[in-house]
């Protein structure tokens, strides 16, 4: 899969697929980590249209994995804040590199564009994955959403350290 991959920055175009991957990354790629209730709090957050992933792009630079004219997983970056704000990858492509090479590619832009640490709040299901490849954890919070509270795990990757 990723041999037929392209990275790429976000187009319009791409709106509606990220609306689907967030979807279904999170509904069927956290099932063995958070309740039902929790992951259609989660999903339910952001809205499934492609109108408010257009917007998001407009604010969070996204770089996306396409493949076979698909975005099939997508990381935004908050430039000013040094920090990773998504990174989703449908459930039935994860695990096969495509989130790393997001992540690292993303990680590049972010110190290129002088940033010495980058910052995340990972899901409990990337956490262990970030911390076998240099991420520090800076310890667990609970963020609300809809009524249900959600773990995450802080995470810090020094400009040292490999982008995993």
């Amino acid at each position: 899969m990723l041999e037929r991959t392209r990275f790429r920055q976000a187009l319009p175009r791409d709106a509606s697929d990220q609306a689907e991957v967030f979807h279904h990354a999170i509904m069927e790629g956290t099932a063995g980590h958070y309740t039902l209730a929790q992951r259609e709090a989660w999903a339910a957050s952001l809205p499934r249209t492609a109108e408010a992933w257009a917007a998001r792009q407009a604010i969070y630079p996204t770089l996306v994995a396409e493949c076979d004219g698909h975005c099939i997983g997508f990381c935004e970056r908050d430039m000013s804040a040094g920090r990773i704000e998504t990174l989703y990858v449908w459930p039935s492509v994860a695990r096969q590199g495509i989130g790393s090479r997001l992540l690292s590619l993303s990680i590049e832009a972010l110190r290129d564009a002088g940033r010495a640490a980058v910052s995340i709040e990972a899901s409990l299901v990337l956490a262990p994955s970030l911390s076998g490849h240099g991420w520090e954890t800076l310890g667990e919070e609970w963020i609300e959403r809809r009524g249900e509270r959600l773990p995450r795990v802080r995470m810090r990757l020094a400009a040292a350290a490999s982008a995993g």
